[in-house]
């Protein structure tokens, strides 16, 4: 694992700003408005050719109120992660009690080295003035630096290199990047933690508790999952502009970076037009999925309710009809396992690639099955040959003199012919028709 540098700071001082100049993507949501950060965010970041990893942290304050008491739970377990902490500043607002109730907290917490960076110092000249004050709060030598315009930036990483061990640890294979997705409430962060076997996400009842995409690591029989929670994702018309409107565009940016999706419903509740929607949204991007019921243990059963449930989520969502469901309880466990088994099928499939030898032998058998249409005019439509064009999802271009002359239910009938012979078990399976003369198939596939 990549050595680890936390950032902490009370709300609003330009942590998660500092987070983006570091890894050089605006990963971490940044808003004028305090506290938007609440859970742990690592992004990787790079500097004169060594990795490591950086932890975003919730703004802390010792108050007892709402999410505060978890936001500091989140940045102890940071702290006792990492090798080394950055305590970000206000240059422009001075030392605040705040930050003095920060530093005394640090030093009886922490059990690592902290160093200051006071932010917002934009002019080079007057840093050094704006940062003085930060002396007195006994955490060694204050570096004045600007988050928005980066200088400073670098003399603080070469006071935070020497506290990285010297030696990386190898990474363990390619990842499996791993999207859980849902609406709000439906218990993703409780999976996350579950999977994880720590509280890596704040959980609470109250819904919209998650606003970032939050990336964790772990490794389960030696496979190497990268764990991505979102917010829940509700219906635009109920979404102003602001936080939750950027909690949702990443959320649809880590389905488009994931593997595999997880789509997490609530097993005591209907399947709704937004779960629908976000199924759509999984479809159209190409990602394998999981269908997991969460909340099971809370539902009364006798020996037909798993299949109840299950013909009523496969006709609620019938175009994820080849995605396996897996029935959990987060709370207590039951099951969970069960989901990153099927997540290693699931990638599996996604990445497959079938020779065209192989795909011509289904064609055929289907062909076989049942012939083309004929239109109202008589002709008849021909499957030439068949070749897989490209894999996650597997895509498959079916070279035809017609295209038009499929229609829907063929189609359907087609794709159920290639997953019943080859296992896609999870992943979308596209089908490119290209229209060619027979002269031009046989002289591109002799």
């Amino acid at each position: 694992m990549l050595p680890l540098l936390a950032i902490v700071g009370r709300p609003n001082v330009g942590k998660s700003t500092l987070v983006n100049r570091l890894s050089g993507e605006r990963a971490a949501i940044v808003h004028d408005e305090p506290g938007v950060t609440r859970d742990r965010l690592y992004r990787e970041a790079e500097w004169n050719g060594r990795r490591f990893r950086v932890v975003d942290t919730g703004g802390i304050l010792f108050d007892e109120e709402g999410f505060l008491p978890l936001i500091r739970e989140q940045a102890l377990l940071a702290l006792q992660e990492a090798q080394v902490a950055l305590l970000v500043v206000d240059g422009m607002e001075g030392v605040t009690p705040a930050d003095q109730e920060l530093a005394n907290w640090l030093r009886t917490h922490a059990g690592i080295p902290v160093l200051v960076g006071v932010n917002k110092c934009e002019s080079a000249q007057l840093g050094l003035a704006q940062a003085a004050p930060f002396w007195q709060l006994g955490l060694g030598e204050p570096l004045p630096f600007s988050a928005i315009h980066g200088n400073g930036v670098a003399e603080i990483l070469e006071r935070v290199l020497p506290y990285f061990p010297e030696t990386e640890a190898e990474d363990g294979g390619e990842e499996i990047a791993i999207a859980i997705v849902g609406r709000p409430n439906v218990g993703k962060s409780s999976l996350l933690n579950r999977l994880v076997g720590q509280e890596r996400a704040i959980v609470s009842p109250t819904a919209g508790t998650t606003r970032d995409a939050i990336d964790t690591l772990i490794s389960w029989h030696g496979q190497a999952f990268r764990l991505i929670d979102t917010a829940g994702i509700r219906r635009k018309n109920r979404i102003e502009y602001g936080v939750e409107f950027f909690s949702i565009n990443r959320a649809f940016k880590a389905i488009a970076r994931a593997d595999v999706v997880l789509l997490v419903l609530d097993a005591t509740e209907t399947i709704s037009e937004q779960d629908q929607r976000l199924a759509g949204r999984i479809v159209n991007e190409g990602r394998g999925c999981i269908i997991v019921v969460n909340k099971w243990d809370l539902v009364e059963k006798d020996s037909y309710t798993i299949y109840e449930h299950t013909q009523v989520v496969r006709e609620r969502l019938s175009f994820l009809e080849w995605a396996p469901i897996v029935f959990v309880s987060a709370k207590t466990g039951q099951r969970v396992t069960n989901v990153l088994e099927q997540v290693k099928t699931v990638v599996e499939c996604h990445r497959r690639r079938v020779s065209t030898a192989v795909i011509n032998e289904v064609l055929q058998e289907a062909l076989n099955w049942l012939t083309p249409p004929t239109n109202r005019q008589g002709k008849q439509g021909k499957i030439y040959y068949g070749t897989q064009v490209s894999s996650q999802p597997p895509t498959i271009a079916l070279f035809v003199n017609d295209p038009a002359l499929f229609r829907e239910n063929y189609r359907r009938f087609l794709e159920k012919q290639f997953r019943s012979q080859l296992d896609f078990t999870g992943t979308p399976l596209r089908f490119l028709w290209r229209g060619k003369t027979e002269r031009q198939a046989r002289r591109q596939n002799p």
